[in-house]
């Protein structure tokens, strides 16, 4: 049994997450967690809100709250959400809470001691009508790299460049909009990260696995060659800048710690809190000097994080000299979009998490966002695919064969598995079919190809309807009584198959479709197991009803009318 550390990437305080960011790391994250554990190895699943930085004060005070009560409230929001979700987080923590503090200022500290921080008097945008610094996305402009006009003081949306607000051409102040800026010296801490691009990129270059697309990304930043980054802030909200004696630091009194220094600090520290509120341990997953050596470390996130995730915590973790766990491999996804576009709150245009929840049951959008989503290249959602794939996929394919073979094991066998007759050459094949149809699902699967292992879950489910096709056991029962009774209970074991197999991707109508042979072993399957006569003969069976209703053309317009479709 393996021990494998799992984190998806920290959603960001400020409002509940759209389709695309749950499409982009913490679905993903959360399938291939319920695989692993469904196969028997030992899984954390962390994650956490991320907290501080600019978003978290300017979301704060559109909303007419303090920071501290507008975190509380939403990060209870955004743990409901992911729940209802069915996200298995082991623990979802808080990037505010003391651990992220102590760990963070750990972290400087030792940098500090290993010569990689250093004090410098910075030029930092001013902004004379509000009084304050402007740190990050604080200010707004154009990009100097690719025009783009809303570019953010700390990335560019488009281009996906790192920033600093002095780097933006015709910049305004996101608080207030004002154009009335200047540069004036502030002194802040940088980590000095050029003195580690060897080292990054000799660390980038040991992983094994990694796809084109995370490792591209990291190489792109280092080939532009690295820049010493500053990683504190003029803000009032984060982990405070602190002295060696606990205290205020001279001569940065009341700054604090930029947020990407901190944030990924936080999978460490959220460890630390789960192992606090359940007894257990957690040095053990993260330092290699007391047991962390045999853990297996999966990141899950969006192109747009790859690079703080490849470059900038790596330099932390890298230059602290101390033997933390770094991450093994690094699964990154792109972009969902909305009919080729952005998602967008302000202008109707998309579904977030609690949204989506009021339409469907979550396993028909874990399942489209798995089957269809963007793994290897931008996707677009529309309701048009959504409404077809799933009526296909699940209503045609899954829940028909399920409320096929159980309602007529209720018709015509009593409610029960039939123990009546012997398989025969048409199990025989369906039995070879089935090892390869797992064994395709389970390698994609460990690949984290993640829309071809629900093809190949897809592919298999096809093996049951056209099994039935076949064996025909209503036919049959009007003249052979056992050979009826061998394909109902061949299909009533492919039921309780079919929800271990779906059981990563839809847990919720997993548990239902085993309910309905009386099966409760959600495992995973192995290739060679035998399948097809695994439920006790005599077994209670009972539909669940419909498993999956299908999406009808007037929902799709109701749905297109309220949040955007082709024309919004």
């Amino acid at each position: 049994m393996a021990r494998i550390l799992i984190t998806s990437a920290l959603p960001y305080i400020n409002g509940i997450k759209h389709l695309g960011n749950l499409a982009g790391s913490m679905l993903p994250a959360d399938v291939w967690a319920r695989f692993k554990r469904a196969q028997g190895h030992e899984v954390l699943y962390i994650c956490a809100t991320d907290e501080h930085g600019t978003p978290a004060e300017l979301a704060a005070a559109a909303a007419g709250q303090d920071v501290r009560t507008y975190c509380d409230e939403q990060h209870g929001i955004q743990k409901a959400a992911g729940e209802a979700f069915g996200l298995s987080y082991d623990w979802f923590g808080r990037s505010s809470n003391a651990p992220n503090h102590r760990l963070t200022q750990h972290f400087a500290r030792v940098l500090e001691d290993n010569g990689l921080i250093e004090e410098r008097v910075d030029r930092m945008i001013y902004s004379i009508d509000d009084a304050r610094f402007l740190p990050d996305r604080y200010v707004e402009g154009t990009c100097p790299h690719c025009a783009y006009e809303k570019a953010r003081g700390d990335q560019c949306d488009n281009c996906g460049r790192l920033l600093d607000p002095t780097d933006l051409k015709d910049p305004y102040s996101a608080v207030s909009g004002s154009r009335n800026l200047e540069v004036r010296d502030t002194r802040h801490l940088y980590l000095l990260q050029t003195r580690l691009a060897d080292r990054i990129r000799q660390w980038i270059d040991s992983r094994v696995g990694w796809q084109t697309l995370a490792k591209s990304i990291a190489l792109k930043h280092l080939d532009e060659g690295l820049i010493d980054r500053g990683i504190t802030r003029d803000l009032k909200w984060g982990v405070p800048v602190v002295g060696p004696d606990g205290g205020p630091r001279p001569g940065l009194e009341g700054k604090v710690f930029y947020v990407w220094f901190d944030a990924p600090i936080e999978y460490i520290a959220a460890t630390e809190e789960w192992a606090e509120a359940t007894g257990r341990t957690w040095r053990d997953w993260w330092r290699a000097d007391e047991g962390a050596d045999d853990v297996r470390y999966v990141q899950f996130m969006g192109k747009d994080n790859v690079a703080f995730h490849t470059v900038s915590f790596p330099a932390t973790i890298l230059g602290s000299g101390e033997p933390w766990k770094t991450v093994d491999q690094l699964k990154a996804f792109n972009w969902l979009n909305w009919y080729g576009g952005k998602f967008s709150t302000s202008q109707k245009r998309g579904v977030f998490m609690d949204q989506a929840l009021e339409l469907l049951p979550a396993d028909y959008w874990r399942w489209h966002l798995t089957a269809y989503g963007p793994e290897h290249s931008d996707a677009a959602f529309t309701w048009e695919q959504f409404q077809s794939t799933t009526n296909k996929d699940l209503a045609d394919v899954l829940g028909n064969f399920v409320n096929r073979i159980v309602k007529f094991a209720e018709s015509k066998f009593d409610g029960v598995v039939p123990a009546g007759g012997e398989p025969g050459p048409l199990e025989a094949k369906l039995e070879a079919d089935l090892r390869a149809g797992i064994a395709e699902a389970t390698a994609q699967f460990e690949a984290m190809e993640f829309r071809k292992a629900a093809q190949a879950l897809r592919a298999v489910w096809v093996l049951g309807n056209e099994y039935l096709q076949e064996a025909a056991p209503w036919t049959a029962f009007k003249t052979d009584v056992d050979r009826a009774a061998v394909g109902v209970r061949t299909g009533l074991n492919l039921v309780a198959l079919f929800a271990r197999l779906a059981a990563p991707v839809m847990p919720f109508s997993a548990e239902k479709i085993a309910a309905s042979v009386g099966a409760t072993d959600l495992s995973w399957p192995a290739a060679n197991e035998a399948q097809l006569d695994v439920l006790p003969r005599g077994g209670a069976v009972a539909a669940q009803g419909v498993l999956f209703a299908k999406i009808e053309d007037a929902q799709v317009a109701e749905w297109s009318e309220r949040f955007g479709g082709a024309e919004g």
